[in-house]
């Protein structure tokens, strides 16, 4: 299209420049000679009506766009007045958008420091999804979208979910969080086949669990010590618990709920085989078994009680927790970090727990 518009242009200029030499009375018989043909090419078209290239309107637009709309009326043009006033309009609309548009369209590209970083948190980490990622992200104060964080792993031929699982929430549980605790039994076993019983709780609204203990033997004495331990825990933190639940298991003596409405905490069974009614619990469970537990190979009750207490710490004051915003049971998240200089020279330290089964990521100090 520019080619033939300069074609038209340097011909036309030509025919300009053999103007010059003409005299007023041979432009006015060529006027009167062009008008006739026009007239005649008019009247041979019938209905039909002339085509014109882009290149021709944008011609005739640059010649005629000056002149008054008056005076268009007076010329014989083989079109309105108005539609070349039109295409001038187009024109410099079309213009107008091609001067505005953006050099570099769409959202602005990633630090290559931050994409970095997500593949190695995805590469160190193979069970992590994107969602997880991208809370890691945020604890480490780097400001980003999970999808973008999605995207990076997609187009890298990572699995963005590898273990993607979707939690449904009661309208009990979102209304009651504050004062509900979950607790729970869950085993384990050691090398030398010895099963473990392991008591455990979720608080509702902040996600922090506490292991009670283990034992291979859940006896009502024990049981019930882990509920007065609970109690005590609970008032030296100033948390104030109404409507703990748990299941029907035959490892809660009558006197574990006894002893907790001595103190005016009244249980919640859930009920039979709706696992769902507690499903705060069997999410962190499922968490504890994957992240934990089958990675390690449990050799008595003191090596499981550190694993446990490893993670315990691990839980609460590191990883973050989608159903709380990406939030830390016992920290806030840390400011974002916006000044660029500082994003594109990331300094991330990895500090292990347990050998390398947790990962955690810190900004260097």
């Amino acid at each position: 299209m520019l080619l033939r518009l300069a074609y038209l242009g340097v011909t036309n200029a030509f025919a300009l420049l053999r103007l010059l030499p003409m005299s007023d009375r041979d432009k006015d018989t060529e006027i009167l000679a062009l008008r006739h043909q026009i007239t005649v090419l008019e009247r041979q078209l019938g209905d039909a009506r002339p085509r014109f290239s882009p290149n021709d309107r944008a011609f005739l637009t640059a010649l005629l766009h000056r002149i008054p709309v008056d005076a268009l009326r007076r010329l014989r043009l083989p079109v309105r007045p108005e539609t070349v006033l039109r295409w001038h309009q187009d024109f410099m609309k079309r213009r107008h958008a091609i001067r505005s548009r953006p050099r570099r369209p769409g959202r602005p590209r990633t630090v290559r420091s931050i994409l970095l970083l997500t593949l190695r948190l995805a590469r160190e980490n193979p069970t992590w999804g994107y969602h997880r990622i991208h809370g890691e992200l945020l604890v480490l104060g780097i400001k980003i979208a999970a999808s973008t964080v999605r995207q990076i792993l997609k187009d890298t031929g990572i699995d963005p979910a590898p273990q993607h699982t979707t939690t449904t929430w009661s309208a009990f549980l979102r209304s009651q969080a504050d004062a509900l605790p979950a607790c729970d039994f869950f085993e384990t076993s050691t090398l030398s086949g010895t099963r473990l019983y392991v008591l455990a709780v979720i608080e509702h609204a902040s996600r922090r669990i506490r292991i009670l203990g283990a034992t291979a033997h859940p006896t009502a004495s024990w049981v019930t010590q882990a509920a007065r331990n609970l109690v005590m825990d609970l008032e030296d933190a100033g948390r104030h618990v109404r409507l703990p639940i748990r299941d029907h298991d035959g490892k809660f003596p009558a006197l574990f709920d006894a002893v907790l409405a001595d103190s005016g905490i009244e249980v919640v069974l859930s009920g039979v085989r709706i696992p769902r009614m507690n499903a705060i619990m069997e999410r962190r469970l499922r968490s504890c078994r994957r992240e934990l537990l089958d990675r390690t190979l449990i050799w008595n009750r003191p090596h499981l009680l550190h694993a446990l207490r490893e993670y315990e710490k691990y839980y609460n004051t590191h990883r973050p927790h989608q159903g709380i915003a990406n939030a830390r049971p016992l920290r806030t998240p840390p400011p974002a970090v916006t000044d660029q200089a500082a994003l594109t020279r990331l300094d991330i330290r990895q500090r292990q727990r347990l050998g390398g089964i947790l990962n955690e990521y810190h900004p260097a100090a």
